[in-house]
């Protein structure tokens, strides 16, 4: 097709809406909680933010107006810019990813967004549709197939859905949203809420003293307030359930020969796809609250994806078993397999992360020493704290290498197991200091391709272990 194509008038109402979320609280805190100051700062809030609105008002209409795009049958060139104009061209065969993302303002209109993710570094790296017909995606889509079979690929099967085969690997039921509910405590929410809209409600409305006989009134009559927390916490639940069921309803996990597929959400309904051999590493979190539970967060990290961006898109159901999550690893990755016992290290490397220098510890002992001397004990609990967090994170520490594979764990609060390949590994370092060099140990660290970089480290390999590990990965280019 030829000619620049405008986006679709929805697009006004798109990014209007967008903006007018992303700037409620603050209209609320200045023209609501604050609507009796008289402070200057606040006066100078509203005028600056009144003028900021108008602008970007202004700025969504001229956006509308000037962008716009083209998709012939090898590249996509985008339009951008209202005083200065700038003109981006990609081809469709370095298209990487592509995430689909419906939200409810999307669906008044029958629309949708595409994003394109091509692998390139910075800003440039996507492309994005921001609003866009059902029909005009699939074209796109479909071009991008074309061309990349043309070369020889086979990432065209993931836009034509009806001649592939996939299987389900997973697919989020009532029992798996009750159990991310709980564990996510989005239960919880309701009680700072309240306590937030009773604090403002005191400042208009003089509520202390009726709150004061009231709260007289319940401490004699317990049982009356062991009701009232009862009916908070089902509604509360209640308002979590509902919020994680449009967050991860509708949660499946699905894969072919080539690529992973993730689809979620209800209110807003996001698509992602990933190529199997774009995936650099597995990573899989649990929070202390998961390992208890025994469930287990599992992402992967891609080549040609932003890893700050696609956070929620590239998880997979962060609520899963954790052996239910490795099987499904083993399932659609078989080269990423994630063993249960590891190495630990020895004794000494304890002692060697207890002597590290305690740079936080020693500026609030300054600070205090500077400005509130009386505070001084404050310091003596961070110590302590600090302590206790290398106890664990070397308690939780351990690596294994086995075959092409390394699989590092480490964490104190929340642990992360990293699995890569030897061959995603870009670039391999072993570093050591002179406390290091002391005890005979040293710092692994590792980087995968990913936007940006992601850098691995393992704290107290042994020097001989260090040295084992570089011959591994020079070794790759052969055994690759």
């Amino acid at each position: 097709m030829s000619g620049i194509q405008r986006f679709h008038p929805a697009f006004l109402v798109v990014e209007l809406v967008s903006f007018v979320k992303g700037i409620f609280f603050v209209y609320f805190f200045l023209f609501v909680l604050k609507a009796q100051s008289t402070s200057g700062w606040v006066v100078w809030g509203r005028y600056i933010l009144i003028a900021w609105s108008v602008w970007a008002i202004v700025n969504i209409f001229l956006k509308w107006r000037f962008h716009g795009y083209e998709v012939t049958e090898r590249t996509i060139v985008l339009h951008e810019g209202v005083l200065v104009k700038t003109r981006r061209t990609a081809g469709l065969d370095r298209v990487h990813n592509q995430t689909s993302n419906t939200t409810f303002v999307h669906k008044w209109f029958g629309l949708t967004s595409l994003k394109l993710e091509t692998g390139t570094s910075g800003d440039h790296g996507e492309i994005e549709f921001p609003v866009i017909t059902q029909e005009e995606k699939e074209r796109i889509l479909s071009l991008i197939g074309l061309q990349q079979q043309e070369n020889g690929s086979r990432e065209g099967d993931e836009f034509f859905e009806a001649e592939t085969v996939r299987t389900m690997r997973f697919q989020s039921k009532k029992k798996d949203l009750i159990r991310a509910s709980f564990t996510s405590l989005s239960f919880l929410a309701i009680f700072p809420l309240l306590s937030a809209a009773y604090s403002n409600l005191a400042v208009f409305f003089n509520l202390e003293d009726g709150a004061e006989g009231a709260w007289d009134y319940l401490v004699l009559h317990w049982w009356m307030l062991i009701i009232l927390f009862v009916i908070a916490l089902l509604i509360s639940s209640v308002i979590g359930y509902v919020r994680v069921y449009l967050k991860y309803g509708k949660f499946t996990i699905s894969d072919d020969h080539d690529k992973i597929y993730i689809e979620k959400g209800v209110a807003n309904v996001t698509h992602f796809s990933i190529p199997k051999r774009n995936v650099q590493a597995v990573v899989v979190e649990q929070s202390i609250l998961k390992r208890l539970l025994g469930l287990a967060s599992v992402k992967l990290i891609s080549a040609g994806s932003s890893e700050l961006e696609s956070e929620e898109t590239s998880s997979l159901y962060p609520f899963l078993p954790k052996h239910e999550a490795y099987r499904i690893i083993q399932d659609m990755l078989p080269h990423y397999e994630i063993q249960e016992e590891m190495r630990r290290f020895p004794r000494h490397v304890l002692w060697a992360k207890l002597l590290r220098p305690y740079y936080v510890i020693a500026l609030s002992i300054a600070g205090f020493l500077i400005f509130k001397p009386t505070f001084l004990w404050v310091s003596a609990i961070l110590f302590m704290v600090s302590i206790i967090l290398r106890v664990l994170d070397y308690t939780f520490t351990s690596y294994i290498r086995h075959g092409d594979l390394i699989q590092i764990r480490s964490g104190a609060l929340t642990t992360e197991t990293f699995v890569t390949h030897k061959r995603r590994i870009q670039q391999a370092t072993v570093t050591h200091s002179w406390l290091q060099r002391r005890f005979g140990i040293a710092t692994l660290s590792f980087t995968n391709r990913a936007d940006p970089t992601h850098v691995s480290e393992l704290y107290g390999v042994s020097r001989e272990e260090a040295g084992e590990f570089y011959d591994w990965y020079r070794q790759k280019s052969a055994s690759s």
